[in-house]
């Protein structure tokens, strides 16, 4: 009985500290459609990125027309010359995929860019999230634009204006 008791109490606890949380709504998409910085950093990145799409295109497009022609001739070709042409070929293949990986790997060139354009608005918006958060005293804070689990929340809890307003971007 004693420990229905305790365990009924318990819960009953457990419960009321639930209902004293407090919760935001943050909409990132919003927020970032509204920051001019935002969109023009992301023209930037769109910018260098056709840039450099292009390069890769055109060797991409220098392979296949080597092989093309490697294939073409490879009935005039002795084999060393065969041997020649398959090397060049190769190593054109290679060149490609380290330019492929320089601009756009997981640590390229466009990654770098993106992270030196895109992460201090980012910053700036996280630390005015929770400059906000710790002043109204929330708990938790959740983006709504990446949040697929929220199907419905009140828009007396969604905070984004106030970031908007905090960053200076009046809405």
């Amino acid at each position: 009985m004693k420990r229905i008791i305790l365990l009924l109490a318990l819960f009953a606890g457990i419960i009321c500290t639930t209902y004293a949380q407090k919760y935001a709504l943050v909409d990132m998409e919003y927020i970032l459609k509204n920051i001019s910085s935002y969109e023009t950093a992301n023209e930037q990145l769109d910018v260098i990125s056709k840039k450099w799409q292009s390069e890769v295109d055109k060797m991409q497009q220098e392979v296949q027309n080597m092989y093309k022609t490697y294939q073409s001739e490879l009935a005039y070709l002795t084999p060393n010359q065969k041997t020649k042409k398959e090397t060049e070929i190769v190593a054109k293949e290679k060149s490609l995929q380290e330019l492929k990986r320089k601009y756009f790997g997981a640590e390229g060139e466009l990654f770098k860019k993106r992270e030196s354009l895109i992460k201090p608005i980012q910053d700036e918006i996280y630390t005015a999230i929770k400059e906000i958060s710790e002043t109204k005293g929330y708990q938790l804070g959740l983006d709504r634009a990446s949040s697929t689990n929220v199907i419905f929340a009140s828009p007396k809890i969604d905070i984004s204006n106030e970031v908007l307003a905090k960053l200076g971007y009046s809405k």
